[in-house]
């Protein structure tokens, strides 16, 4: 069994300030989504799905058209590539006609069911532009053979706080709570994580209000998720709980951990954490694109990716 990657690809990246999803950041004009594909293809994926956005989904197909077209998977197969779009209208008829003046889709959640048709088999989910590293790919898609087949059980891949901070600025992440047997119990959104000139990590606990200390070696998401496919059933019914009392909203939006949060407390599913080692980066801030760039230039000298990646 081939896992799929679904490739969260539709967001502008308002703090970067552009289309960071086609911004080259490696030693040949490499993409971040590059490395994640090379890495993908690597463990073994078999399938990438994008979710786009329609106004520039003819230039996403070009570059994946042109960057792509002779990469294999490990068993010599093509890789396959599909492409699916996120919509603002794209939402069941009964909500519509929506408020005029919102402009944003419905977020993260949303944007995953628009794959609905197209994933058949377990996946993994990530952001377009996180680097998340080859281990975790790795680990994801070991998971995801593990679970061919399965019903109800999820997991999501938990970074290292220390792992993913920006040096540009204050960072939100969702931290990772679990029980004893790594199962996770909630995903508690903080705000403004930094880490001080002391080693102190502090951040704002989004759910209290609080200023929080917090440890680097807690595990928090960076929206790498495993699913089987049923998940899709069951987060369209929760989507449309949402709307229920959503619909004319005009800024709020379906995140998947408020999906997985829902089936969790619902009793309808269990989410395994999946520990990585690796090291996230991503451009969060425009600050952050040099960094990045010395960042990919270092594992191509220490070979750890060929330059250029793609021949």
């Amino acid at each position: 069994m081939k896992p799929t990657l679904l490739v969260l690809a539709a967001g502008m990246g308002s703090r970067y300030g552009g289309l960071k999803q086609m911004d080259g950041l490696g030693p040949n004009g490499e993409t971040i989504i590059d490395y994640s594909i090379f890495d993908a293809v690597q463990a073994g994926f078999g399938k990438v799905v994008y979710i786009v956005r329609e106004y520039f989904l003819e230039q996403f197909k070009e570059a994946v058209a042109r960057k792509y077209s002779k990469v294999k998977c490990i068993d010599g197969s093509p890789l396959e590539f599909v492409f699916v779009t996120q919509e603002l209208d794209k939402i069941p008829a009964r909500f519509l006609p929506l408020n005029p003046e919102r402009q944003k889709p419905w977020g993260t959640a949303h944007a995953m069911l628009m794959a609905a048709d197209v994933i058949k088999e377990p996946f993994v989910v990530i952001n377009g532009d996180d680097f998340y590293g080859r281990e975790s790919f790795r680990i994801a898609a070991d998971w995801c053979r593990a679970h061919e087949g399965s019903k109800n059980v999820y997991g999501i891949v938990g970074f290292e706080l220390d792992h993913t901070l920006s040096e540009s600025g204050g960072v939100s992440r969702g931290i990772c709570h679990y029980d004893a047997m790594q199962r996770l119990t909630d995903v508690v959104e903080h705000l403004n994580i930094v880490k001080g000139a002391d080693g102190v990590v502090t951040g704002d606990n989004s759910a209290t209000g609080e200023h929080v200390i917090l440890r680097g070696s807690d595990l928090c998401s960076m929206n790498m998720w495993c699913f089987t496919p049923d998940y899709f059933e069951k987060s369209a019914v929760i989507f449309e709980d949402f709307l229920e009392q959503n619909s004319q909203e005009l800024k709020k939006e379906y995140y998947i951990p408020y999906a997985v949060d829902c089936m969790i407390r619902g009793g309808d599913a269990r989410c395994d954490v999946l520990s990585t080692p690796a090291h996230w980066f991503g451009v969060t801030y425009k600050e952050d694109r040099p960094a990045v760039v010395e960042k990919f230039a270092q594992l191509a000298r220490e070979g750890v990716y060929p330059t250029p990646l793609y021949q």
